[in-house]
């Protein structure tokens, strides 16, 4: 099979590569795709933007107080959602982390032949440059709120737009690199949210080895989107924070969810970033893993040749699952 890997460009190729709160009620949102163009605004976000054209792969760009910056959001639809008159599972699928990582990575990759066919959603929101998928501690560049942006404004506005099942068997989340740490924090903080979280090499450690992932979340941030502002504070932490976003301080959050994990065991011993992105992934997820099987909590597990990329294999099989496990159409 073959496998994907995200260039990465500038000062911090493969920054990131390690890469608010609000209870949704039950029941299903019967919204029309077309509701997106007639209700414009809604949930602190105004349109700015936006392509219907494609039958699948719609397209909007939103002003939000939430961040400086007019985020973009792809949401891919199944065939036939259009005549179907059917609701459908979500997936929020996250990317990772670098100057030229954003929205559209999964599209470049070929998310729409990996779905063909597949009854499901798949929205794709921007997550910062190294945004973390976080409520920075300080930002010098303005708002750069993306837990917020994700959890409180996009999640219930695309409910409110699209025919979804707006309940915890409705949803999944899932990403790649910065976006599998995402998608596994806001399955733990928000549980009620997501029956169904991927991380394909995710880290979930932040604090292991002295904290080198908390410390990267940090340095990759600072570099690349807050100006010098951090995600965790610096010379000291926002302790409570860190676990509050720390999977293996959150290992009962997880419970009675799938979960499926994927890491690389070879990697690049030419490629520094990739050595150093892979070989943490791979210890933090070890270590999520044992926590997991010791408190008798379920989950798939891969290890597979390879370092710091995204496995269309994995996907795809991944994708079946969540599937499986979601609300039907």
């Amino acid at each position: 099979m073959s496998e994907h890997r995200p260039t990465r460009r500038g000062i911090l190729k493969a920054a990131g590569g390690f890469s608010a709160a609000m209870a949704l009620a039950g029941g299903s949102v019967l919204g029309t795709a077309s509701a997106a163009s007639a209700a414009g605004d809604g949930f602190g976000l105004r349109i700015v933007d936006r392509n219907e054209a494609d039958p699948r792969m719609w397209y909007y760009r939103f002003a939000t107080d939430a961040i400086a910056w007019q985020p973009g959001v792809n949401v891919l639809l199944p065939d036939g959602y259009h005549t179907s008159g059917r609701t459908y599972p979500v997936l929020y699928l996250f990317h990772g982390g670098g100057t030229d990582q954003d929205f559209i990575t999964f599209d470049h990759l070929g998310i729409r032949a990996w779905t063909a066919g597949k009854p499901i959603i798949v929205v794709m929101p921007d997550g910062g440059h190294a945004g973390w998928y976080s409520n920075p501690v300080n930002s010098l560049t303005g708002p750069r709120n993306w837990e917020t942006f994700h959890i409180a404004q996009l999640l219930p506005w695309i409910e409110a737009n699209f025919r979804t099942y707006a309940e915890y068997d409705g949803r999944a989340v899932a990403g790649f690199s910065m976006g599998g740490f995402g998608a596994l924090k806001y399955a733990a903080k928000y549980y009620g949210h997501f029956a169904s979280v991927s991380a394909h090499s995710g880290p979930a450690s932040l604090r292991r080895d002295g904290g080198l992932v908390a410390h990267w979340a940090n340095a990759s941030s600072a570099a690349l989107d807050l100006g010098g502002g951090t995600i965790y504070g610096v010379p000291l932490w926002d302790e409570a924070r860190v676990s509050a976003d720390n999977p293996v301080e959150r290992v009962e959050s997880y419970r009675n969810k799938r979960i499926f994990l994927v890491a690389g065991t070879s990697p690049d011993p030419v490629n520094w970033f990739d050595t150093v992105n892979e070989t943490q992934v791979l210890a933090g997820q070890r270590e999520f893993r044992g926590l997991l099987g010791n408190a008798g909590i379920p989950h798939e597990w891969h290890e597979e040749p390879g370092g710091h990329v995204l496995r269309d294999y994995m996907f795809t099989h991944d994708l079946d699952g969540i599937i499986d496990r979601l609300r039907k159409a």
